[in-house]
């Protein structure tokens, strides 16, 4: 399957629809510190409705211990910086969807690092700034897996 990478995500609801969407289509989720919440808040484990126990999910203290655990993978940096639509990859199994924080996305250091092509954006109006982190997360993860016909789903 796939690998879902927060980096540095701030704002437990949107972690917590994460939590559940990995649960629900078997994408490993990697959270990469610092958090801008605690694990065990509230709101995290309301918007999660306690699926956390059913998502295979990982912490990582830096962007450099995270990128230790999936060397060898496609790191695809998902970003309204993109130059290419995320419909126009070929995913492939164990490419990692990374994604940065509400608030400020990935950093520079970080886009730079990701060759160009392997930085997606989804379609949106000029006028728009950006989408709800959880809500391009279900995108581009659904498209990832339809493309693979949704294997192990029903």
């Amino acid at each position: 399957m796939f690998h879902i990478a927060l980096f540095e995500p701030k704002i437990p609801p949107n972690t917590g629809n994460i939590i559940r969407l990995a649960a629900n289509n078997g994408c490993r989720l990697h959270l990469i510190e610092p958090l801008g919440f605690d694990l065990d808040e509230k709101k995290l484990r309301r918007a999660g409705l306690d699926y956390a126990e059913f998502a295979d999910m990982q912490v990582h203290s830096c962007y450099e211990d995270f990128k230790k655990v999936v060397a060898g993978s496609r790191i695809l940096a998902c970003t309204t910086k993109g130059s290419r639509p995320h419909s126009e990859i070929a995913f492939e199994k164990g490419d990692v969807l990374l994604f940065g924080s509400e608030t400020a996305g990935l950093p520079d250091a970080i886009l730079s690092s990701i060759d160009k092509d392997c930085r997606l954006r989804i379609p949106m109006l000029p006028q728009s700034r950006s989408l709800n982190l959880s809500n391009s997360v279900a995108i581009i993860s659904y498209e990832a897996w339809r493309q693979q016909g949704f294997e192990g789903g029903q």
